[in-house]
């Protein structure tokens, strides 16, 4: 096996969650059963992700497998250069590692909340929430730069919210799904600007490119002084 298969095989691992998310949205009221599909899903990811740490524990375990693309491209930027946004993947022994871990806790939160959430009216909906949170969870994890990262961590607390207030006709449930929302937005507005501050003074989100530099001495403010 190459590199670049695990790369796709670990995409698939991201979105078979969000294709389960997607279709027991749209048909999981019609079909209740439709959520034997979600634990189908974690169960297969749960195969894929052993495997995906398998090969890169003992077979490239001194190597870091990476796959990017040219998102946005503003060509040349007075004062700054080239400019561009790139999205990709990597792969290191430590996201083998919590990409087995997110998978595992999802699955077994997905069996347990079979007989925890039997008989609710609205059962079919809950598994489509853990869908999208698993789905984010992944996102992290697999994230190679801080916007992607920001963007799944923002799809966390959005599936966070749905979770914890998912029996909204609670009073108790409700405003603690508020509260949860609220407190996350005020902590991810530093994190958005510590990220914006980061793309200010080094032109990329990538983590690898931006620690290369903090490595050279380049640190924001003059701090390194």
């Amino acid at each position: 096996m190459h590199g670049s298969e695990l790369i796709t095989i670990s995409l698939i691992i991201l979105f078979l969650p969000l294709f389960g998310f997607v279709t027991v949205v749209l048909f999981g009221k019609r079909m209740p059963k439709l959520v034997n599909l979600e634990i189908g899903i974690l169960a297969t990811n749960m195969l894929l992700t052993l495997y995906v740490a398998y090969e890169k524990l003992f077979v490239y375990a001194h190597e870091k497998i990476s796959g990017y693309f040219t998102w946005i491209d503003f060509g040349k930027v007075y004062g700054i250069g080239a400019l561009h946004i790139d999205l990709g993947i990597e792969i290191t022994n430590v996201t083998a590692f919590m990409l087995f871990v997110v998978n595992l806790i999802s699955f077994l939160v997905h069996v347990y909340s079979l007989e925890y959430m039997r008989g609710d009216i609205r059962f079919s909906r809950y598994y489509s929430y853990l869908g999208i949170f698993t789905f984010s969870m992944l996102g992290i994890v697999l994230a190679d730069n801080f916007l992607m990262m920001y963007i799944f961590w923002e799809l966390v607390g959005l599936s966070s919210y749905l979770l914890i207030g998912f029996w909204f006709e609670k009073d108790s449930a409700a405003n603690a799904g508020k509260k949860a929302f609220l407190t996350n937005r005020v902590g991810d507005m530093g994190m958005w600007l510590g990220i914006l501050i980061l793309f200010t003074n080094y032109h990329t989100f990538t983590f690898d490119k931006i620690f290369a530099q903090i490595g050279a001495g380049n640190i924001p403010f003059g701090s390194e002084a």
